[in-house]
């Protein structure tokens, strides 16, 4: 991160912690817990890969017909992007799987899934279902391949076929079936049974003391732990997460959401966010950070912020990777609105799911176009999700038709989603 946003916000934090006027809520955090991990100067994870990265590049330079070495620097190059957010890493994990493909002829089954990983992570999801019904065909270790096609199935909005690939590997004793169960559950509105199916993946995760399966479970169940409400639990297994990585950058930033939505210490949470971003490079936690700047009525770090954002965006890398960020983005300053809708439709294209038509039916409402939002909503997004951020806009779309009686349930289960929805949300929510 630019050293002068840094000098920034330290200035703005200062002044906001020596004149605050907002409330926080009941205390969860202590900064006693986290601060060892936040100043971290070694990673052990990013070493040793730094290390595989040399020796497998060695192995290759020595005898570049040894098509397996390009698959293991692939993994590498995967485990950096994981580890630093380097939108680079990953468009190099794809450079070695593509040649390692070509070299098998698309006939070797692990290859093919390793690619539809990758192109998972850049969001192109049709392309992974391409590969993975490939792998499927040449029939090698199926259970790994249907797992990833539950997923991608998932993703792209196909929720009858996800569904038949998930009973296809039903294992309750099974890692992969049961954080994939819990995946469904929550897709289905049905949070207990997430919870409930991923703290046994969690169970499962210890008894075998992986290290990397416990600390996946660790952030996964903290979110859902957030989004019921269990803060301290949630609170908890992030702490459980940063015991295994100190430089889990996004337990860090789960911390950070508690601090700021939960306990209302906008400053405390900047200052977590900001020790992240200057060795993890992902553009939306300038965003998250734009959000809290504007929350303590900062604006010139909000606006630093953005154009952090905006800098980033410029690198075509990210191919569609942002489309939902960019849409609310422009759709929030009311400008580029058409280029929101465009954005959106590519979206609804890339992944046909309520979520992508929600970018589409707001994208319309924001245009002025409430007829064709309206419409949308009803054929594609009503019953079929419960997002929160979804819920907000069909609910405004409500407002604007004149569809009083449909907003009261919606406001109700908003108000109870707000500390997921972020403390910024309130007053709009109460003006619905």
């Amino acid at each position: 991160m630019n050293s002068k946003y840094n000098i920034l916000i330290f200035v703005f934090v200062t002044l906001l912690c020596t004149n605050c006027n907002l409330i926080p809520n009941s205390q969860i955090t202590d900064a006693n817990d986290y601060d060892a991990y936040l100043t971290t100067a070694q990673n052990a994870t990013l070493d040793r890969i730094k290390q595989d990265e040399v020796f497998w590049s060695d192995k290759l330079k020595q005898t570049p017909n040894q098509f397996p070495y390009r698959g293991k620097l692939a993994s590498t190059y995967a485990e950096y992007f994981s580890a630093t957010g380097t939108i680079e890493y990953l468009i190099k994990a794809e450079e070695q799987l593509l040649k390692v493909n070509e070299i098998t002829k698309y006939e070797n089954p692990s290859y093919l899934r390793s690619l539809a990983l990758n192109y998972i992570s850049q969001h192109k999801f049709k392309a992974a279902l391409n590969h993975l019904e490939k792998a499927e065909a040449l029939g090698e270790n199926l259970q790994s391949t249907r797992k990833m096609l539950f997923d991608v199935h998932l993703e792209l909005g196909n929720y009858d076929k996800a569904q038949s690939y998930l009973s296809t590997f039903e294992n309750f004793s099974d890692f992969d079936y049961l954080i994939r169960l819990s995946k469904w559950s929550d897709h289905k509105g049905n949070l207990d049974a997430a919870i409930k199916y991923m703290e046994k993946a969690m169970a499962v995760a210890e008894s075998s003391n992986l290290n990397h399966l416990k600390q996946w479970s660790y952030t996964n169940i903290a979110d859902f732990y957030g989004h019921a409400g269990e803060i301290e639990k949630s609170y908890a297994h992030f702490l459980k997460a940063l015991e295994l990585n100190p430089n889990d950058a996004y337990a860090k930033k789960g911390i950070a959401w508690i601090v700021y939505s939960h306990e209302k210490k906008p400053a405390e949470a900047l200052r977590i966010l900001n020790t992240v971003t200057t060795t993890y490079n992902a553009p939306d936690y300038y965003l998250l950070k734009a959000e809290i700047a504007q929350y303590m009525g900062f604006d010139a770090i909000s606006r630093a912020q953005l154009d952090l954002y905006k800098t980033a965006m410029e690198n075509e890398s990210y191919g569609d990777m942002y489309n939902k960020y960019n849409v609310l983005l422009y759709t929030s300053n009311d400008h580029m609105l058409e280029e929101a809708i465009a954005i959106a439709k590519t979206e609804v294209e890339n992944r046909p799911t309520p979520q992508s038509y929600d970018l589409l039916a707001w994208s319309y409402f924001k245009n002025g176009h409430l007829d064709k939002a309206l419409e949308i909503v009803e054929s594609h997004i009503i019953d079929k999700t419960y997002e929160p951020e979804t819920l907000y806009h069909v609910a405004e779309i409500y407002k604007a038709a004149g569809k009083t009686e449909d907003i009261i349930p919606l406001k109700e289960e908003l108000l109870a989603s707000i500390y997921e929805l972020g403390p910024t949300m309130r007053d709009d929510i109460n003006q619905l």
